[in-house]
């Protein structure tokens, strides 16, 4: 295994995705799809950064051990027949990559700043690639950081030098989705990767307006004022500014690379059906239209993504958020549209210590699969994340495996 430094990045890649393209599909070691058959299924893992989840697996390694862990990873996706690793490269509002606007992550030399000695996010493409993987980037658009001190920053981080533009809320800092500046900025953040590295998707998960959190205000008072002149509500406004980014990132990424995809993973409940007709049989706590300020349902009937993968993590038979009724709620909204519906599971509550019995039950997350298998705009799985894959505490990864994925497939 070769390390590529930033200086050999180039020429590594040029020789890896030769080397692919020269062997054929056949280096990829997946099964050939017949001509005219439907496009394999999305088989993905998340791989989270942020706080050290999954990988690196402790801040300060070595650039080699850094590398040696993102391969494991990478060869534990092949041996569990998926396609795809969604990789966190932007955290908090910094980079897994050399990027000239952001700082790089502090999960990598836990100092926010601090050069690692190599390219994560480039050699991770190279070695995704040559096993026949697909890698989506994942990117978080407003969060700043897990505590509310500009201070703790890099010096020259852009929410430290640009006053105003950070806001502290429930213990944390976010990027004020209001400001038009801030909205310009953090797409070209995520975009000059798109730009730099032949990815396969752009990825975002649940992250918009912050979740709420009891006794706390999100202070954009100042913004509302100068930018919400119009709106009938502020959360008109601000679903208003997510919509906004959302429609303007998926351009960007169409005029960068138009073979990038453009996917979001949201919290899987858009509006509980007592709120809206148009809501899922539900009865939850959380809705990402009302809470988030994120109108995911709008974002696929307009054809914004190329696909969206709500977080399913309920079992079937959850009195509130039952897992079969919200594939069936999101498989109509996204049917006819031409938006792929990946569904994302959770191995992570898998475990023969859950306190709930059908977690505890390696059969549980088949049976999703299964439930889903008779939907046919589902167009795959999601599983957060790598080191419940790689440890399978019940085996229900393994059940899965063995009941839903007899070969490697290649991804889309």
């Amino acid at each position: 295994m070769a390390h590529i430094g930033r200086r050999g990045l180039l020429a590594g890649a040029v020789g890896v995705l030769a080397a692919v393209t020269a062997a054929g599909t056949s280096t990829r070691a997946v099964a050939a799809v017949a001509p005219g058959a439907p496009e394999p299924a999305l088989r993905a893992m998340w791989v989270a950064s942020v706080e050290n989840i999954d990988w690196p697996s402790v801040t300060g390694l070595s650039a080699e051990a850094q590398e040696a862990e993102l391969v494991a990873l990478l060869d534990t996706a092949v041996e569990r027949r998926l396609n795809a690793v969604v990789l966190q490269v932007r955290p908090t509002a910094d980079a897994m990559w050399p990027s000239a606007l952001e700082p790089w992550s502090q999960w990598l030399t836990g100092r926010q700043g601090g050069d690692p000695g190599w390219d994560p996010l480039g050699t991770a493409v190279c070695l995704a690639h040559a096993r026949g993987l697909e890698l989506h980037a994942w990117f978080n658009p407003y969060r700043v950081a897990n505590h509310t001190r500009l201070s703790l920053l890099a010096a020259d981080h852009p929410a430290r030098v640009n006053a105003g533009w950070a806001l502290p809320y429930g213990g944390k800092l976010y990027y004020n989705p209001g400001l038009p500046e801030v909205r310009r900025f953090v797409q070209r953040a995520m975009l000059d990767a798109v730009v730099r590295y032949p990815l396969d998707a752009v990825h975002w998960d649940d992250y918009f307006y912050p979740y709420p959190v009891d006794g706390a205000y999100f202070d954009d008072d100042e913004a509302f004022r100068e930018h919400g002149s119009g709106f009938a509500s502020r959360a008109d406004w601000r679903r208003s500014n997510i919509d906004t980014l959302v429609r303007e990132t998926a351009a960007g990424i169409k005029a960068a690379r138009p073979g990038v995809r453009f996917g979001v993973s949201p919290f899987a409940v858009w509006r509980n059906e007592e709120d809206d007709p148009l809501g899922s049989p539900t009865r939850a706590g959380v809705a990402t239209y009302d809470d988030l300020y994120a109108d995911t349902r709008k974002w696929v009937r307009e054809g914004l993504l190329d696909y969206i993968a709500p977080q399913l993590y309920w079992q079937i038979g959850h009195p509130q958020c039952d897992y079969e009724t919200l594939v069936d709620w999101w498989s109509k909204t996204v049917r006819g549209t031409g938006v792929d519906l990946c569904v994302g599971e959770a191995l992570y509550r898998c475990d023969a210590d859950s306190a709930t019995e059908a977690w505890r039950d390696p059969a549980e997350l088949s049976r999703h699969l299964s439930a889903a298998a008779r939907y046919p705009e589902v167009r795959g799985h999601l599983y957060f994340s790598a080191k419940q894959v790689v440890a399978d505490p019940n085996g229900a990864m393994a059940r899965v495996v063995a009941d839903h994925y007899p070969t490697r497939v290649p991804p889309r």
